[in-house]
């Protein structure tokens, strides 16, 4: 198995820069905001032939936490828990803190392999500043950089050591780890590889702030994986968590809570909205969490419409079902079939996250949204079923023309793309290409999943004879 190392510190002395750092990703957040890391952030590493994991955390309070707080202590005691061998990052230019001592108390009690990593150290290397960190009583304080990239592979070695030692192949890294290799601009995350049709699918929970996709996923997975609290705003990062269900592999993304544009102030929620946003463009399939409390908003709307903008399949579920009357529920149901009316196609199931009630029924509505997304549609059947629908009802002739449909094929997958060609079908109107539409979808029963339909009609070479 790779071993684990876990990054834990205080808040804002650079965690999840270092994260960055050694992942060579941008998966993680990062900005000048204390208390901005909520969540375990897992991340695959390699220092020359060896591979590892990383732990990323939140900011560490070991003593008499309160609140939001408490649960990021959670986290990060099972991180700790998890690892083979613990980070711990100091702030050079803030100097040794209480908070430090704490933390470093309670590592010494959890009887692991602790590294002490001085950050932000550039140009401080033969600081005298560097000698009160002794105080913490856990090891030889290792100077770094996360932002600049140095010390990190020193840092590697040392915690590595004795855990997974080098394999005898020498190494073509620099001495320094360097830039990551998927760079990108700020607010533009970096994917690790293109992802492939018979590798994990992708399930992004998606929905407005505290509507329960936290308490969802670690219903699903029996464990406290997420920070999961009674706060809009909880989680921040797009959060990846690896999940197997009856033979077929998963990998869950629970996602920021989307605002209305006008509710974003902060910077950090604009980086959120970002993360979220690509999580759903890079889903397989979309669990959209609507809160049976609050009824059907605008910007869950918005959500929705992102959602079929961008093709996933789609499963939309209502939590706190059990929190509602019956009144309630019936008015909540109209709702859903007015204002949500361009996801007709999707399945709606009602759930209780807290309670886990209904989670059965939402797993098999997102294998058959999944299926639906990646169906074959064969030729022979599509122009059949295509001929017959014009057949049944012609398109509707606009002036001279009469719109002739000749064949079908699929363009396709996820979501599935029917090609029609024929003559004149540019006079083709959207009412008859929902028709087209419905007949293709009962035919095929494709459910939970957009279908889009494109009509092609071959180039008359006269049309440039007049200019």
């Amino acid at each position: 198995m790779k071993p684990v190392i876990a990054i834990v510190g205080r808040a804002n002395v650079g965690k999840s820069t270092l994260f960055n750092r050694i992942t060579k990703t941008r998966d993680a957040i990062v900005a000048d905001f204390a208390g901005l890391t909520r969540d375990r952030h897992y991340g695959d590493a390699r220092l020359g032939q060896r591979e590892f994991i990383v732990i990323d955390t939140g900011g560490f309070e070991p003593e008499k936490p309160t609140g939001i707080v408490l649960e990021m202590a959670r986290q990060t005691k099972q991180a700790v828990a998890e690892a083979d061998v613990v980070v711990f990052v100091v702030d050079i230019r803030a100097g040794l803190s209480a908070q430090d001592h704490d933390i470093a108390t309670f590592l010494r009690t959890a009887r692991k392999k602790v590294i002490l990593a001085v950050n932000k150290a550039e140009g401080m290397r033969e600081s005298p500043a560097l000698a009160e960190f002794h105080e913490l009583g856990i090891g030889e304080p290792i100077p770094i950089s996360s932002a600049h990239g140095q010390g990190i592979r020193s840092l590697l070695e040392a915690a590595l050591e004795d855990v997974l030692p080098e394999d005898g192949e020498a190494s073509d890294e620099p001495d320094e780890l360097g830039e990551p290799a998927a760079a990108v601009e700020a607010g533009e995350a970096a994917t690790p590889g293109a992802w492939r049709h018979d590798g994990p699918i992708r399930l992004a929970v998606a929905g407005r702030p505290n509507v329960g996709k936290s308490t969802l996923i670690n219903a699903w997975l029996g464990e406290e994986r997420l920070v999961a609290y009674d706060q809009p705003g909880t989680t921040r990062d797009a959060i990846h968590v690896p999940f197997e269900r009856n033979g077929q592999q998963y990998e869950l993304i629970d996602t920021a809570g989307l605002r209305r544009k006008g509710k974003v102030f902060e910077a950090i929620e604009k980086f959120s909205v970002v993360k979220t946003l690509q999580a759903i463009a890079d889903a397989n399939v979309v669990l959209l969490l609507l809160d049976a409390t609050q009824g059907v908003t605008d910007q869950d709307a918005h959500i929705a419409g992102y959602i079929l903008e961008s093709g996933r399949a789609v499963v939309v579920a209502v939590n706190k079902w059990d929190a509602v009357d019956a009144y309630q529920r019936q008015m909540l149901q109209r709702s859903i079939e007015t204002r949500l009316a361009f996801l007709r196609f999707a399945e709606v199931l009602t759930i209780s996250a807290k309670h886990r009630q209904g989670l059965t029924a939402v797993w098999r509505a997102i294998g058959h949204a999944w299926a639906s997304a990646t169906a074959k549609l064969p030729t022979p059947k599509l122009t059949r079923l295509v001929l017959d629908a014009a057949t049944h009802q012609a398109p509707r002739r606009e002036g001279r023309f009469r719109p002739k449909l000749r064949y079908a094929h699929q363009g396709g997958m996820n979501p599935p793309i029917v090609v029609i060609h024929g003559t004149s079908l540019e006079h083709v109107t959207d009412v008859y290409k929902r028709y087209l539409e419905g007949r293709i979808r009962e035919h095929f029963k494709l459910a939970g999943t957009p279908l889009r339909i494109e009509l092609r009609s071959p180039r008359n070479p006269f049309d440039d004879k007049g200019s």
